[in-house]
């Protein structure tokens, strides 16, 4: 389940749902604003001729949106002055309609230019945005294929997720959108303000006296909202938290009866949601009313004051219509670039979390000068090998183990005991703090970890499979594999019959997590996938766990022949899989607490010798119950 508070880092910034203006809603801040902005500002630095192109651009789509107003009024003047020689008894007074058409013909360029001015903004803005992202989306993945296995250990699937997908798309909505926005909104402001000084001063200062009310208004709202905005993004990640949980463990609601609980949950949080869901969207959505009320008492005094000017022959009525409408459109921009204001906020915090994750610590880095067995035998030596996951806390010390190449290596132990870490190690998913592990009497840390790990097959307890064919799954241990040694494969794990038996044979898909398939089959898949591959050494990690105990015999019985000339580790908690093994290691606590064959490990009646005896009698007592 995703915590709630993951859930409201992975919504948009900017508040919770509805279409309220964004002025005012909460966004997530980032803790170094300037370094972080300037650290994501580099990744334009390749696009800075583009970006020039965009605000010359911009600079004369909104220039001719700013200029229309005013051309407009010239054609108004013209027909008054017109009209009113008529109303004065000059009959005879023509309108320059001429004049007048001209003015129109002037507009329709102006208005067509700027939209085409506009579209180019847009367009070339759009490949800039994508082309950042693009490039943001290949060092993240870069990025996660070099970070070590601890990283992906200490962070949640939910976190790294939304690192990867809703900030890096927050980041391009913002470079896309309200950069653009950001660019026309102060250069619509200042050619606004520059046009209504030209046409009256006094008018101008007029509208600016109104601009205090504007951000009282704004503040005292946004304030009150803010609280209202953050409860409903808290409430609205804890609904989604208790919607998931419950669909994705349905069957155990069910079966213990719990729906009635459920539903009278979700009815008290879905209860808290609406209160401060209306409460936000009605107390942010006062701010337009009121906004318009403000501007329309500014008009009045506008159109008064321009009226007397009018009469006093100081102004020309077209100016006067013209900076009507100038007034109409200066709190626009105002209110545009508070809102991105806000956006930028979350999104420099959506790239300082994206640039976190760009600097983690990687993987040690391969050597350059690395040693490769073209034909490995499979001998694994551990010499003197410490590690533990924090420094302060080993949790393996002087661990020493030889094997022989064909030798088929059990590993038991109680849960924590360090029996995957052991493996882990092997396969350098981790470094160890002192000693060496070698293969073939090489040093793992001097081969490069690709060509290490192509040495080993592993099959997991927990099921990986994509979302393809079972044909393209089996065939994901070796790419070049041909038709015929994937059936072969197939049969060697006893998937062969099974796979024969779906619709489309091994050319069924499989869906979302493989649901389509028993978890039983899923593991015989992946035992496949690892018998296609042909390793060297096996590792067996309860490999057999999810398996109905006929099919693990017939598994058994192909493990042995494949096992037949290669290293094995397997680990296992039923130890009566084990018993033929060459060697078996008994591990507690990261140390290993007793090793030998299975006979051996019984005659010292030890650890091992309790454990199997335990497990012995539990499945004969489980048989008379029965």
């Amino acid at each position: 389940m995703k915590d709630p508070k993951q859930q409201k880092t992975m919504m948009r910034p900017g508040g919770g749902p509805g279409k309220g203006p964004m002025l005012g809603m909460p966004g997530e801040k980032p803790k170094d604003f300037k370094r972080t902005l300037k650290r994501l500002l580099s990744y334009l630095k390749p696009f800075r001729f583009r970006i020039i192109v965009v605000i010359i651009t911009a600079l004369l789509s909104t220039g001719f949106n700013v200029l229309s107003p005013r051309i407009m009024g010239m054609a108004t003047t013209k027909l008054f002055e017109g009209t009113t020689q008529r109303m004065q008894g000059f009959l005879g007074a023509p309108i320059d309609f001429d004049y007048i058409l001209r003015i129109l013909f002037i507009l329709a360029g102006l208005y067509i230019a700027s939209a085409v001015f506009a579209y180019a903004q847009q367009r070339i803005m759009a490949i800039v945005a994508q082309k950042t992202v693009y490039h943001m989306r290949n060092d993240v993945n870069h990025k996660l294929a070099k970070l070590p296995l601890t990283f992906f250990d200490s962070h949640t699937h939910g976190e790294i997720l939304s690192r990867v997908t809703n900030d890096i798309d927050n980041i391009s909505n913002t470079l896309q959108q309200s950069i653009t926005q950001m660019i026309t909104s102060v250069i619509t402001l200042i050619g606004i303000i520059i046009m209504m000084l030209i046409i009256s001063p006094i008018m101008t200062l007029i509208l600016v006296v109104t601009l205090p009310l504007y951000a009282f208004i704004t503040k005292a709202i946004a304030t009150r909202s803010q609280e209202y905005f953050s409860a409903q993004q808290s409430t609205l990640g804890e609904l989604n938290g208790h919607i998931e949980e419950m669909y994705t463990g349905h069957k155990i609601v069910k079966a213990f009866s719990r729906e009635e609980q459920s539903i009278a949950h979700f009815s008290e949080i879905n209860d808290q949601l609406y209160n401060v869901g209306w409460k936000a969207q009605f107390i942010s959505s006062i701010i337009m009313p009121l906004m318009s009320f403000i501007n329309n008492i500014g008009f009045v005094f506008i159109s008064v004051v321009g009226g007397i000017l009018a009469i006093r022959n100081a102004i020309q009525i077209g100016d006067v219509q013209a900076f009507i409408q100038y007034s109409r459109q200066f709190t626009q921009p105002i209110i545009q670039t508070a809102n991105i204001a806000n956006i930028l906020q979350s999104t420099v915090a959506s790239a300082e979390r994206v640039f976190e994750l760009l600097d983690e610590t990687e993987e040690i880095p391969d050597i350059k000068v690395s040693k490769h067995v073209k034909m490995p035998k499979g001998e694994v030596a551990f010499r003197n090998v410490k590690f533990g996951y924090k420094e302060d806390e080993p949790l393996m010390e002087n661990m020493n183990i030889d094997v022989k190449p064909g030798q088929t290596i059990a590993i038991v132990g109680p849960t924590g005991a360090g029996k995957t870490t052991l493996v882990n190690l092997l396969m350098r998913f981790y470094e160890i703090s002192e000693g060496k592990i070698t293969v073939d009497g090489v040093d793992i840390r001097d081969f490069k970890r690709g060509h290490l790990r192509s040495i080993f097959g592993m099959v997991l307890q927990d099921t990986w499979l994509f979302n393809g064919t079972i044909k393209e799954n089996i065939a994901y241990g070796r790419a070049d594999s041909t038709e015929e040694e994937i059936m072969n494969a197939a049969k060697a794990a006893h998937a062969d019959h099974f796979i024969r038996t779906l619709p489309d044979g091994y050319h069924t898909i499989l869906g979302e997590e493989a649901s389509n398939i028993s978890q039983g089959q899923k593991q015989l898949l992946t035992i496949a996938r690892a018998l296609l591959a042909d390793p060297a050494i096996l590792i067996l990690d309860e490999a057999t766990s999810n398996v109905d105990t006929r099919t693990e015999v017939y598994i058994q019985k192909a493990m042995n022949t494949l096992m037949m000339g290669r290293t094995s580790f397997v680990i296992a908690h039923r130890l009566s899989t084990i018993k033929d093994a060459d060697l078996i290691l008994v591990m507690d606590e990261g140390s290993i607490i007793e090793k030998g064959n299975h006979r051996e490990l019984l005659a010292q009646k030890g650890f091992y010798a309790d454990l199997y005896h335990s497990q012995f009698t539990a499945g004969k007592n489980n048989l008379v119950k029965t």
